[in-house]
Order: structure tokens, then sequence, then C-alpha cells
């Protein structure tokens, strides 16, 4: 069915959420990419603590655990926004922007609390010769990653207004 507010490009819109060729979403890509690169920062930052201090190697994978969480919100996204999409049912124009919207959201926080991430994780060696110990690491590795929790909320409350648009 073709109309107004069902156009046939409007499947691209929400495939653009869930782009590529492995169809993957965006909002999987993006966090994918912060929390590979959160990973490999805060891995660097952990080989140069384990140097200096052998016996604070274990309490400093917390960003690598917190990195690699976020990749899982992604996932989350990209599973829901492919859920939503059929080919037997129409697809609203509405319903693309939306899906759009949402792994836009979870995507670009995921890779902003990932390069957070790495960038405190890759700190933690500087932080060892000094007063500062793995639990100043946590606390902001934490606060870090509440960027991408904050991102996935917004992706999952977009994605339940998506129903919301029909076809006429």
């Amino acid at each position: 069915m073709t109309s107004v507010s069902c156009p046939p490009y409007a499947p691209f819109l929400g495939f653009a959420g869930v782009a590529a060729a492995v169809s993957l979403a965006i909002a999987m890509v993006f966090s994918t990419v912060g929390a590979a690169y959160g990973t490999s920062k805060a891995g660097i930052g952990i080989s140069g603590m384990g140097t200096l201090r052998p016996d604070l190697i274990m309490k400093s994978l917390i960003p690598v655990v917190m990195a690699g969480i976020i990749a899982v919100y992604g996932l989350v996204v990209s599973v829901l926004i492919i859920g939503a999409l059929s080919p037997d049912e129409p697809y609203s124009l509405f319903a693309g922007f939306i899906h759009l919207a949402a792994g836009l959201s979870c995507g670009l926080t995921g890779l902003a609390a990932g390069h957070a991430i790495g960038i405190v994780g890759d700190a933690l060696w500087f932080s060892c010769s000094a007063i500062l110990t793995p639990r100043f690491n946590t606390y902001h590795s934490s606060r870090a990653e509440v960027i991408g929790l904050y991102g996935l909320i917004v992706a999952l409350i977009l994605n339940t207004r998506a129903g919301e648009g029909t076809c006429y």
C-alpha cells in the first residue's frame, strides 16, 4: 500500500537504523566502535599499570567490562528495530524516522561513552604512581558509561512510539 504516510522509501529509513552489509543497526555500529575504542584504550592503561602495580590488574579491568556493556546496548536496540520490520505489514514514514532516531541516539551516545571510558582507562597507569587508586577509575568509568545508558533509554522510549504512525 502506497500513500502519503507510507511511501515506498519509508523502510529505507528504518533500515538506515538497520543498515550496512550485515544488517546491523546504526546503534550497533556506532556503539560497537565506541566499545572497541574504550576496550583498546583501557587495555593500554591496564598493561602500563601492570608493569608498575601488578597487584591492581584485576581491579583495573572494570573499564573493559563497561566498554563491552555499551556494545550490548546497541545490540538491544538493533534487535528491537529489526523486530519491528515486517514485509507483510505496511511501514509508515513516521516509524522509519523514529527507528532512525532510536538507532542514532543509542549509537552516538555509545560512541561517546566508549571514548570517555577509553580516556579514563588510558589515564589509569598515570594514576597508579600517584595517590589515586582504581576506585578513582571505577567512579569515572561508571559516570562515562551512564552516557550510553541514557542513549539506550532514549532509544527505548522512541521505539515504543514507532507504532503510532499509521498508513492511510
